[in-house]
């Protein structure tokens, strides 16, 4: 949710990070402007990336599409979007407060930050989840374009080659494309990651991965339609629909074992080691997926796919990162 940028930059897309090299917890795939490249003043690349960290929040009103081709199945306990296309509706006031509307297969979920509550409105079961602010999933962040790549540079910057590759109109906007690299101590699957800049307000408007050995974006996320300015307030207001069921939500509740990862390593070979959930009725498909690894750290499944790797141990832990086994199997020995 495009809500301020102090809270939403931090452990809500750390964990993306893990999974996409910095960031990959779910995001998407935005076709890229046709036409010629817009003509932008030339900027240094160091310069372009303090300028959106230092960026203020901006009221605005977009359109998010999400392509996720990370190729991972399903696993409890890890949070990733579904495979595949979704979109999603964004409007934030620019300061504290922001509304997320996102379809599902049978109805929709609608997040909404009013500055003091979190609420979560599920139409499928009619339940209606709420927190404090600042306590609230990982949900929101994952759908704004411009949280997840302000988290992704954030993150990434100390330990990439930095550069401008030119210009390139996004969602009618001039934007710079910034591209980040792995400095050569990475250990990562991934190529780059490459993020599309507002040109007048420095604001990511899309964020791309991209693994090694492939062109085909493994993760992007970006706005395909968005307008800047002051927004109605009362999208920022939620009444709970009549007959819904109203539960007062705290991290740790739901059968989560351990509300909060653990993130081992940093820059591009960040892994993300978690609890997994209790276990279910799921956890028996575990044993058709990926292949038995062992080592110091215990035993469990090793299941890849061309930008991530992830191991279930048999002791009900989960290890996530865009690095090959080696990096996953060190986080889980620490």
């Amino acid at each position: 949710m495009a809500t301020a940028r102090s809270n939403r930059i931090g452990r809500t897309a750390a964990a993306g990070i893990a999974v996409a090299g910095a960031v990959g917890l779910g995001l998407l795939a935005v076709p890229a402007g046709a036409g010629a490249q817009p003509a932008l003043p030339p900027v240094d690349p160091e310069e372009l990336v303090r300028s959106v960290l230092a960026a203020d929040p901006q009221p605005l009103a977009g359109v998010a599409e999400l392509d996720n081709g990370l190729g991972l199945p399903a696993l409890p306990g890890v949070p990733q979007a579904a495979n595949g296309t979704s979109t999603a509706r964004i409007w934030s006031d620019g300061d504290r407060r922001g509304r997320v509307q996102l379809p599902t297969e049978s109805g929709e979920r609608t997040l909404v930050s009013d500055g003091e509550t979190f609420w979560s409105w599920n139409s499928e079961d009619r339940t209606v989840r709420r927190m404090p602010e600042g306590e609230h999933e990982r949900d929101s962040a994952n759908a704004d374009p411009g949280a997840a790549a302000a988290e992704a540079l954030a993150k990434l910057r100390p330990t990439s080659v930095i550069s401008v590759d030119g210009t390139s109109d996004v969602a009618g906007r001039p934007a710079y494309d910034l591209v980040l690299a792995p400095a050569s101590t990475e250990r990562t699957l991934l190529r780059e990651v490459r993020v599309a800049v507002d040109a007048e307000h420095r604001i990511p408007l899309r964020l791309t991965v991209l693994a090694t050995g492939s062109t085909d974006p493994a993760l992007q996320i970006g706005f395909t339609d968005i307008e800047f300015g002051p927004q109605d307030p009362e999208l920022f207001r939620f009444t709970p629909p009549p007959g819904a069921k109203i539960e007062d939500a705290r991290p740790g509740e739901h059968g989560e074992r351990d509300a909060e990862p653990t993130m081992v390593g940093d820059g591009w070979d960040t892994v993300l080691v978690a609890a997994a959930p209790e276990p279910d009725a799921e956890r028996p498909e575990l044993a058709q997926l990926g292949r038995p690894v062992t080592g110091p750290w215990g035993s469990g499944r090793l299941i890849t796919s061309a930008v991530a790797s992830v191991i279930v141990t048999d002791d009900d832990r989960i290890a996530i990162g865009a690095v090959p086994e080696q990096v996953l199997t060190e986080a889980l020995a620490r």
